[in-house]
């Protein structure tokens, strides 16, 4: 599967057979065999290149999942693994500027318990801690509804605030006692940043560029954009920075997600504070 991937996601068999450290012709050995082995023409194979049939590209998006589903199995065997010694905490992630206040009451209450592990907190850009956890390089996350995807996982929900938009200090909305979606998008000085994809890449827009919540935050204070935020993320109110709620916007609840598969007594307890706090 790995083979087959490699050759439909280079559509070339030698760029393929570099990328994996091998020879070309077991290579082509072993997709003919899948073939075989499938009953079905899974690269058209011509003079040109190499071009995935239907059945190809039906097997590369169903095969990527299922390569990442065996590194995620590997990398959660290797965490039980060193779990059992006795030495291990747990990771949880979350999206950076989001929730502070949340988090932090939630990893007090967790500490408190009887038997407590280290919890290592990674923050994240927007999407990522859902990817993460379904890679199983986390073990649970902060996830917030509607943006974040949460079909294949156990979740409880935490809390559900409103949002409000954040814009320079002294700008003429910040003198308004609320506003809506419409006033928001009609603020052509202070387009909506635009944040990478899955893939690194960013959509097309007017917003600027943003990786991370701090270069957010800076770019809003220099009057280069805003941002409609959930209302916790006041938390980081700074003097050169004002919010004003926004009526319309939709609400955001945050969830801790978990794997259903996970047998982990620490994430149980993790996830009972978080429901208790």
């Amino acid at each position: 599967m790995r083979y087959f991937v490699a050759v439909a996601e280079e559509l070339h068999f030698g760029r393929a057979a570099q990328r994996l450290g091998i020879a070309q012709p077991p290579l082509s050995r072993a997709i003919r065999q899948l073939e075989r082995r499938l009953g079905a023409v899974l690269l058209e194979r011509t003079s040109r290149g190499v071009a995935l049939t239907e059945a190809g590209s039906v097997l590369l998006r169903e095969g990527r999942a299922a390569l990442d589903a065996v590194d995620a199995a590997e990398r959660r065997t290797r965490r039980a693994a060193f779990a059992a010694t006795g030495q291990a905490g747990i990771v949880l992630v979350t999206k950076a500027g989001a929730s502070s206040e949340l988090l932090a009451k939630l990893l007090d209450a967790y500490a408190a318990e009887p038997g407590a592990v280290t919890v290592d907190v990674q923050l994240c850009g927007p999407g990522e801690q859902e990817r993460l956890l379904r890679d199983g390089r986390a073990d649970v996350a902060l996830l917030h509804l509607p943006f974040d995807a949460t079909a294949g996982f156990d979740t409880e929900e935490l809390c559900t605030e409103g949002q409000v938009v954040f814009l320079p200090a002294g700008h003429p909305l910040t003198g308004r006692t609320h506003l809506r979606m419409a006033d928001v998008t009609a603020l052509p000085d202070l387009p909506s940043p635009r944040w990478p994809g899955p893939d690194g890449s960013y959509p097309d827009g007017p917003g600027p560029r943003v990786r991370d919540h701090t270069q957010l935050l800076q770019l809003i204070a220099l009057g280069r954009a805003s941002a409609v935020l959930p209302e916790s993320a006041r938390t980081h109110l700074r003097p050169d920075l004002a919010t004003v709620p926004v009526l319309d916007a939709p609400r955001v609840t945050t969830v801790i997600a978990w794997p259903p598969h996970s047998r982990s007594r620490a994430v149980a307890g993790l996830v009972q504070a978080a429901t208790r706090r």
